[in-house]
């Protein structure tokens, strides 16, 4: 996991500095951890791993 964070502007402040750095966006994922009464719904960069 690269990053995670229950905010969706840290989230796109996160993608934007990966951007600026000229990492390939084809090599990161993207998860949306959805909340429940208890827990926030949680964002998640992580390496994208093909499998194969």
């Amino acid at each position: 996991m690269i990053f995670e964070t229950p905010d969706q502007a840290e989230l796109r402040a996160q993608l934007r500095s990966l951007r600026e750095a000229r990492v390939d966006e084809a090599t990161i994922r993207i998860d949306t951890l959805c909340g429940r009464l208890m827990q926030p719904t949680t964002y998640r960069l992580s390496p994208y791993v093909a499998y194969g």
